[in-house]
């Protein structure tokens, strides 16, 4: 890496392959809403240790549009477990996502890494706390960079990912 990330760790509970890969897929795009369950208890797990003294669970916000469509924040539903077994509360309105971004999965690395550039906007102040990010794939980690890099303009003092799962390809 030239440069390091905005965010100050991350965990993901499986690599980004068969079945994880279908499974993630039926999750988002055939509203196979039990998976996010099991992928919720899945970070649960994976997450012991990591982000102990987090003070807020931010899930990764969707656009507006993309929201509209799918009925449903994959990512939202992925954080609830984790929040409840946590006791932490979910900052839903902490972050805006201002531009609906292309899918990934149909760009290139250097796509990818500009993508999303601005995508996000603060509505909260988060006076140096420690905030853990959910998502469900972590790709080149542009995406959460930028969302850390708005969070930590916000005032956090520290943004860990915990992810459902993470490629190992080199994007």
């Amino acid at each position: 890496m030239r440069e390091a990330p905005a965010f100050d760790a991350t965990r993901a509970a499986f690599e980004f392959v068969f079945p994880v890969d279908t499974m993630v897929h039926a999750l988002k795009y055939r509203h196979r809403l039990a998976l996010a369950e099991y992928f919720g208890a899945a970070l649960v797990e994976c997450a012991a240790g990591f982000g102990e003294d987090a003070d807020l669970i931010v899930p990764m916000p969707l656009h507006a549009r993309r929201l509209a469509e799918r009925g449903f924040n994959q990512a939202l539903e992925i954080a609830r477990p984790l929040a409840r077994a946590r006791g932490l509360p979910l900052g839903l309105g902490t972050v805006r996502k201002l531009r609906d971004l292309p899918p990934q999965a149909g760009l290139d690395r250097e796509a990818r890494l500009r993508s999303p550039r601005g995508a996000f906007e603060g509505v909260d102040m988060l006076a140096g706390q420690r905030v853990i990010v959910v998502d469900d794939v972590m790709t080149t980690g542009a995406t959460l960079d930028e969302l850390a890099r708005c969070l930590k303009r916000q005032g956090a003092s520290w943004v860990g990912n915990l992810v459902v799962a993470r490629t190992l390809a080199s994007y």
